[in-house]
């Protein structure tokens, strides 16, 4: 658990007062003489403030656009004469293919499984 900001040389905080002076090109060792604090300390607080700046690292949900499908070499191969004819590439084929079958309810004319009985 991270304490209240200490003021420090006249900067909000050590962390404040560390990016001000390592801006202007100070080392570690000054910087912490400068402040009254370890070099490891420093060192820790930058750390620490650059984790801070840095997006999180939580997976980002966004809106789906689609799933991905592994499809089958074979299979894959066999449609690119097809896909060729229709001068688009072998997946925007399948696209296509999934699309249509889903938008005019295709799946049990395509697949003749007899699940839909």
């Amino acid at each position: 658990m991270m304490g209240a900001p200490k003021a420090t040389l006249g900067y909000e905080s050590r962390t404040a007062a560390i990016a001000a002076l390592r801006a202007n090109g100070l080392s570690t060792a000054v910087i912490a003489d400068r402040i009254g604090i370890e070099a490891k300390t420093v060192t820790a607080l930058e750390a620490s403030a650059t984790r801070a700046k840095r997006p999180s690292q939580l997976p980002i949900t966004v809106p789906s656009l689609g799933r991905s499908v592994l499809v089958p070499f074979q299979d894959y191969a066999a449609l690119r004469p097809h896909a060729a004819r229709r001068a688009v590439t072998v997946d925007q084929l399948i696209r296509d293919i999934v699309e249509i079958v889903a938008r005019d309810d295709m799946v049990d004319a395509v697949l003749d499984d007899g699940a839909a009985s």
